[in-house]
């Protein structure tokens, strides 16, 4: 055997601490050997870039003992499997963050994500771990839910030293090999990791925690005629035209020029916004509205992933908040009483949608008029009979002509 050079990177013992990591946590093994390991004395510790490359400081290497190396292989392919390179541009462009300092403070959020149960049953949590509880935050979210809870300041100093890669937060360092370098995966390999890794999440429920689960049930969604129904309708919407078009004084009309001393808006487009009104009256089981959240996560990416263009809105005969679309799960649906949507369109209309989704029983009024943007209707089926037992004869009104209607569970919509 070829002794290794001084200074130089021990891949036996980052090897031996990736078999730990795929014992301990089998259903990440397709990940982390996915992983390529890059040596690099510019990373403190361990990082990845968007394209599945780690790149590993010796020095940290030789320091720290094998089970705290097994979870850190675990925190970095976590960055990666839960897209927090694309959710960290996204959330930059919304809230317009600039510079290194805002996305550190992406970095700590995401930490917070993956760390919050990323640790025990065989990964030792490493001294210096960013964790929820360490910060005060409360567990459970996700990084954009962290994000707004936190500032940089004297108390966060200790954690200048972190860097995860643009795999964490999205920005590209100097030391990465970039879209061009070698061992790079393609989108469609990364996909298909993620696909895999959710497969065998979804196969063994009870070995994963709570975070895990669920991602896997947003990423491994087996696709429905209804629910392609439901996203074409959605996104023909939303690029018909008109929809996300505005006129702003920022870049004047060119028939200004025409037009001494008159300054005219011109038109431009923006990414088209979308309210998800959710029907929570009584007629509307549980298993509907489990069914409407998974609708509420198929809309997102309809709209290509852009959770910050999604809101929801419960109603059943009052409307409820707007809430922002975060995670599916910690969408709170109050109601249980009768039904009158008409408050829910008023409700969503205040927020000056693009598209208003719907998903209902059918039970309901509808509003007079035709809203001022695009409806969606998303119909729970009902079986003969089932409507109202004291009245068998009892139909409610069809949605009106001006709403697009998918019939949800129904291979032809």
């Amino acid at each position: 055997m070829t002794a290794r050079a001084p200074g130089a990177l021990d891949l036996g013992k980052l090897f031996a601490a990736r078999l730990h990591a795929a014992r301990v946590r089998p259903y990440l093994a397709t990940a982390l050997f996915a992983l390529r390991p890059v040596e690099s004395r510019e990373v403190p510790t361990m990082g990845v870039d968007r394209y599945w490359r780690c790149y590993v400081s010796p020095a940290f290497v030789d320091r720290t003992p094998v089970a705290e190396l097994a979870a850190v292989w675990v925190h970095e392919v976590a960055h990666l499997l839960r897209d927090h390179h694309g959710r960290g541009d996204r959330y930059a462009r919304e809230h317009r963050l600039t510079g290194p300092a805002e996305r550190l403070r992406m970095n700590i959020a995401a930490d917070c994500e993956i760390n919050d149960d990323v640790y025990g049953d065989g990964l030792e949590r490493p001294e210096d771990a960013v964790t929820p509880e360490r910060l005060e935050l409360p567990e459970g979210q996700l990084m954009e839910e962290y994000l707004p809870q936190f500032r940089l300041g004297p108390r966060l100093e200790r954690l200048a030293w972190l860097d995860c890669g643009s795999g964490a937060d999205g920005l590209v360092r100097g030391w990465e090999l970039g879209p061009d370098g070698a061992h790079g995966l393609s989108e469609q390999e990364r996909d298909a990791i993620r696909f895999r890794v959710a497969q065998g999440i979804k196969g063994h429920p009870g070995s994963a925690p709570r975070g895990w689960r669920r991602w896997a049930e947003e990423v491994f969604h087996p696709p429905q005629p209804w629910r392609q129904l439901l996203g074409s309708a959605l996104r023909t919407a939303i690029s018909a035209a008109g929809a996300g078009e505005d006129y702003h004084y920022g870049r004047p009309a060119r028939r200004s020029a025409g037009l001494p001393r008159v300054v005219l808006p011109s038109l431009r487009r923006r990414p088209p916004r979308v309210c998800v009104v959710v029907d929570t009256s009584g007629s509307v089981s549980d298993a509907e509205l489990g069914s409407a959240l998974l609708e509420v996560a198929a809309i997102s990416r309809a709209v290509g992933g852009r959770r910050d263009l999604v809101s929801v809105l419960s109603c059943d005969a009052a409307a409820q908040t707007v809430r922002p679309l975060c995670a599916t799960e910690g969408i709170e649906l109050v109601g249980g009483g009768g039904t009158d949507l008409r408050t829910g369109f008023d409700r969503a209309l205040r927020t000056r949608p693009d598209v208003v989704v719907v998903l209902t029983d059918g039970q309901t009024p509808w509003p007079a008029r035709q809203p001022a943007c695009r409806t969606v209707v998303g119909l729970f089926p009902r079986t003969g009979g089932s409507y109202d037992e004291s009245d068998p004869a009892y139909r409610p009104d069809a949605p009106p002509d001006w709403a697009r209607v998918v019939t949800i569970g129904s291979a032809a919509g």
